[in-house]
């Protein structure tokens, strides 16, 4: 299971400045016996723990099983029906407060870069081809559930030389049908090498094939 770093960044910093560095995700990821699964933990720039992500994908590439943490929140879900959750505070394992949540969404989003390879991936997308998603956000620092549409289309695939071999890159355009606001993504196998907000800092090895099973 190779293991990797992402930076995370906020997409404009104060007036007349770049974005500004937020923390960074490091993340082990790949195909297993249920399917794909990832795991993170997100830190501030001062070191401090914000969050973890723990998401495995079935063979369709649907959330199996989803549990994201931060903020002194705790969400755990996946694929019922749509997608189901549960949302609870941190402090209360035992779950007596929580809440429960259902949508006949597609999947679920949110800041890890393991929500676009979930997408992308469950879109199985033929170059040139764009599909309508809707999915439920977990939105930071709280966790809050909430319902999005998307577009998205698979604009294109580069073919890039590296020293393991050629790899891979698939470019998406992904629409907020809310604003109409538009941005790239890059993605190669499993990993995210480049979105609004994330940079591919650190990989140990190669990205890792999609396995053809997943997409047949």
């Amino acid at each position: 299971m190779p293991n990797g770093r992402y930076s995370l960044h906020t997409d404009t910093g104060p007036a007349g400045h770049g974005p500004v560095l937020v923390g960074e995700e490091r993340f082990s990821c790949a195909p297993g016996p249920a399917g794909w699964r990832y795991v993170s933990k997100t830190y501030a720039p001062d070191g401090s723990v914000l969050g973890t992500t723990d998401l495995t994908l079935d063979s369709r590439s649907r959330p199996l099983r989803l549990e994201v943490r931060a903020g002194g929140w705790q969400v755990r879900g996946g694929a019922v029906d749509g997608v189901a959750w549960v949302r609870a505070d941190a402090a209360d394992p035992a779950g007596e407060h929580a809440v429960e949540g259902h949508d006949r969404a597609h999947g679920f989003t949110g800041t890890s870069p393991a929500f676009l390879v979930a997408t992308a991936r469950m879109l199985r997308l033929e170059v040139g081809a764009s599909v309508r998603v809707r999915l439920v956000a977990l939105t930071e620092p709280v966790l809050a559930p909430r319902t999005v549409d998307q577009g998205w289309q698979l604009a294109g695939v580069d073919t890039h030389d590296t020293d393991s071999g050629p790899l891979l890159v698939e470019r998406y355009v992904v629409a907020d049908l809310a604003t109409g606001e538009q941005h790239t993504v890059h993605l190669a196998g499993d990993v995210v090498l480049a979105a609004p907000g994330i940079e591919l800092e650190e990989l140990e090895s190669p990205p890792n094939p999609w396995p053809a099973e997943f997409t047949g």
